[in-house]
């Protein structure tokens, strides 16, 4: 039997296209989601990209599951409990930083109840190595570049979505050390990824926020494939080589990879508590993005510059070495990858999977 692999948010976009790395790598996959992001129709485009590449004994299954039940959970828990889960890859939340800053109390009690259900039921299970799905902005409003994983976390976080991923780290922290000196120590790696984008080259699966999107690049695809205008961007006077501000973009596969070589790593450290940071080490300003998705589109993108948002730094790039060193990943992909899977997703689906 293939080792199971349980993922939580699995049908989204960044846990789709890591089930196809984990597929192509021979594992079973259980996705748990609530499909209050993310659709059923990735998984099923999933099925296809993997029956295109050749991928024999696939073996995926899906749980429509709310976390938060954890009686519902739990029944999750029972289904494979012949077996079980090798491992835990933790995608779930809710993750809008505009509407975590709204609606705060719904991003605390989703974020941290799901995580603490899941914790204890891995326990219960007998399931003891998790990956979690953090984020850069759990160094708030770090200035010294590149962001090491040593630089200080939690201080300057705007938000409430950052402040739970800050939060959840610090929980998985406390609870990996109070299993090391017992007879089932855990393993848990913490990823904190820069800023995902593109698509599966394939075009057949890639981020779908419902709504305006949170993010850079779909708004900035979505102007390209016509739905949108404009892109407003927030701010041209930063210090930066043309005013604008400058983040570290890493291609979605490159980035789905890096869960697969944390599950390999955690095959040889039965009791670890680690902290990855999954970049390119390169920045890009907001208009290097733009002329690069012209360039990949042919199609002009219109923009407007508008006020800076309150909290925004000029610019933020990871250190990414740790994690060539230690788990022997690195990223691969550039810009031009980036842009051109970007757009092969958005131009077949303007409208994304609807």
């Amino acid at each position: 039997m293939a080792p199971r692999v349980l993922l939580t948010g699995g049908a989204g976009f960044i846990g789709s296209h890591t089930v196809i790395i984990l597929l192509r790598a021979g594992y079973a996959i259980t996705v748990v989601d609530n499909l209050v992001n993310s659709s059923l129709k990735s998984v099923e485009r999933v099925r296809e990209i993997a029956a295109d590449e050749g991928i024999e004994g696939v073996d995926l299954d899906v749980e429509v599951v709310d976390m938060c039940d954890k009686a519902a959970f739990e029944k999750v828990f029972e289904k494979y409990s012949v077996g079980g889960f090798s491992a835990v890859i933790h995608f779930a939340g809710l993750k809008a930083v505009g509407e975590s800053m709204a609606l705060p109390l719904m991003y605390y009690e989703n974020n941290l109840i799901n995580t603490m259900n899941l914790l204890s039921l891995m326990e219960k299970f007998d399931c003891r190595r998790i990956v979690f799905s953090s984020s850069a902005t759990v160094y708030g409003a770090a200035t010294e570049m590149p962001i090491t994983e040593e630089t200080q976390t939690g201080a300057g976080i705007t938000n409430a979505y950052g402040r739970t991923k800050y939060m959840i780290e610090g929980i998985l922290s406390d609870f990996q050390k109070s299993k090391e000196k017992t007879e089932k120590p855990w393993s848990v790696t913490v990823l904190r990824y820069f800023n995902p984008v593109g698509a599966h080259p394939s075009g057949k699966i890639g981020e779908d926020p419902s709504g305006p999107p949170n993010n850079l690049m779909p708004y900035v695809s979505q102007v390209a494939v016509g739905r949108r205008e404009f892109l407003s961007v927030f701010g041209n006077d930063y210090d930066t080589p043309d005013g604008t501000g400058v983040r570290d973009y890493i291609h979605v596969m490159d980035l789905a990879a890096g869960h697969l070589s944390a599950i390999t790593y955690m095959d040889k450290k039965p009791s670890v508590y680690s902290v990855f940071n999954l970049g390119t080490g390169n920045g890009y300003s907001v208009l290097n993005m733009v002329s690069a998705m012209e360039k990949a589109s042919g199609k002009e993108i219109k923009y407007k510059i508008v006020d800076r948002r309150p909290g925004d730094i000029a610019t933020c790039y990871a250190d990414a070495e740790r994690a060539k060193v230690e788990m022997g990943w690195e990223a691969k992909l550039g810009l031009d990858e980036m842009c051109r899977d970007l757009w092969a997703w958005q131009s077949a689906n303007p409208n994304g999977f609807e």
